[in-house]
């Protein structure tokens, strides 16, 4: 049996996942979950990139890299909501608050960003091309499907005036 490797030496493959199985051991689903909310809130903030601009003022600059991808951010904000679903099974509601005040953000930030596109006309500025401008939001093909269980007169009628404008939040969409 050896003692702790020297200073500066590599540790061994069996070290590596002596410490692996511990770390395993310690840490929890749940934690694991919040850890992934918080990275996918982060990364859906990163690639809003700046604000677009109001109708007739000049463009904003692209980001750096690119970064900015509306459809990054659709997924981020979706992914979280499903998440954040499952850590209230497990997490006291006051413990989320901060995820859910995030998430809340993220979600008002993407819906004016998307209007602002909307009225501007250039609903594929910088988002990956998938934003079609759409009513139901971005790449989401032809719009919005009626739930199941709704009568016949809810699939004629279409998406109300809120919906259609765009600045409604609608889960999954």
């Amino acid at each position: 049996m050896s003692g702790p490797p020297p200073p500066g030496a590599e540790p061994s493959e069996e070290e590596l996942r002596a410490a692996y199985e511990a770390e395993l051991a310690r840490i929890t689903a749940t934690d694991m979950i919040a850890q992934a909310a918080v990275s996918l809130l982060n990364i859906g903030a990163r690639r809003m990139g700046p604000p677009a601009p109001p109708p007739g003022a000049a463009a904003a600059e692209e980001p750096p890299g690119g970064e900015r991808d509306l459809e990054q951010v659709r997924d981020s904000i979706d992914a979280a909501m499903g998440l954040l679903g499952v850590l209230e099974r497990r997490v006291p509601a006051e413990q989320l608050r901060p995820l859910r005040d995030a998430l809340s953000r993220l979600q008002m930030a993407y819906a004016a960003e998307v209007g602002t596109l909307r009225e501007g006309g250039d609903a594929d500025e910088g988002s990956g091309g998938g934003d079609d401008g759409g009513p139901g939001g971005p790449g989401d093909g032809p719009g919005p499907q009626p739930s199941p269980g709704t009568g016949d007169a809810d699939k004629q009628r279409g998406p109300g005036p809120a919906e259609s404008s765009g600045r409604l939040w609608v889960p999954g969409q």
